[in-house]
């Protein structure tokens, strides 16, 4: 039965990460119209198939949390090297879904500690597995991490030990906005946008720089000010935005994985 569970956990993670991917039209990311790698030079058939091969790692990860039963150094430490071997296994398949892996990983190890706990619960367990140091870690530090460092960015690590705030508010959007009658597509842009309004993509310090991120974030907010995809202003707001990142091959990779961890949390049963 709990093979079974796990395993249901890691397809939910999968399916919200295939969910991401086959949103459109995403600002600056793989999405179904860049299926030739044109735009974002990202093979978007390419990712769908590699999406597959996080499934038996985080049913690992999923079956690890619940053996171990509290969100201890020892879960950390297992849950980072079956997320290394996932990485591996990914790269084989195509590559891609580090970001989602991390945090998708993290955000169901959680849901198995606890299947009852609801949305925010899972996300509050996550940041306690979080906090630990995972002191099998290779001791070179990553791109992200020093990216982080130099710009005094949270980065992936710094939104999991904060209780995964992005994830949290990409959440709220999606029930704010599907309460006024916009379709799954819209609420689904809306969260996307919300994320990509404040985070402090790492990815983009590292290849646009803090003036560029602002940009990309400015762009965000204007759509969302604007009324959000589900309006005629909103939606035009979306079509140059989009039209600007895709000119300026500028791709706002953080906010995807975090879209699909809140994906992930939003198809969790209500505790």
């Amino acid at each position: 039965m709990q093979s079974r569970e796990d395993e249901a956990l890691a397809r939910a993670a999968v399916d919200a990460l295939t969910g991401q991917l086959a949103l459109a039209p995403k600002p600056g990311l793989p999405d179904p119209r860049d299926l030739a790698a044109r735009t974002t030079r990202v093979d978007h058939r390419a990712l769908r198939w590699s999406a597959k091969a996080l499934t038996p790692g985080l049913a690992a990860m999923a079956a690890a949390a619940r053996r171990t039963g509290e969100p201890t150094p020892v879960l950390r430490a297992e849950l980072g090297a079956i997320g290394r071997c996932t990485e591996h296994s990914v790269a084989l398949a195509g590559g891609g879904h580090r970001g989602a892996l991390w945090a998708l990983g993290l955000l169901v190890a959680a849901a198995a500690l606890d299947p009852r706990a609801g949305a925010q619960d899972v996300a509050a367990t996550a940041k306690r597995i979080a906090a630990h140091p995972d002191r099998r870690a290779p001791r070179r530090p990553s791109r992200g991490s020093s990216i982080s460092a130099k710009y005094g960015a949270a980065g992936a690590r710094g939104e999991a030990k904060a209780g995964f705030p992005h994830v949290r508010r990409a959440l709220d959007t999606l029930a704010t906005t599907r309460a006024t009658g916009a379709t799954e597509t819209q609420a689904r842009l809306d969260a996307l946008l919300t994320v990509m309004s404040t985070l402090q993509d790492t990815e983009l310090l590292h290849t646009v720089g803090p003036l560029g991120l602002r940009q990309v974030q400015a762009g965000a907010r204007g759509v969302l000010e604007a009324g959000g995809t589900a309006t005629a202003a909103g939606a035009e707001a979306l079509a140059a935005f989009d039209t600007d990142l895709s000119t300026r091959a500028w791709s706002p990779r953080g906010s995807a994985g975090l879209l699909a961890g809140a994906l992930f949390l939003d198809s969790l049963p209500v505790g």
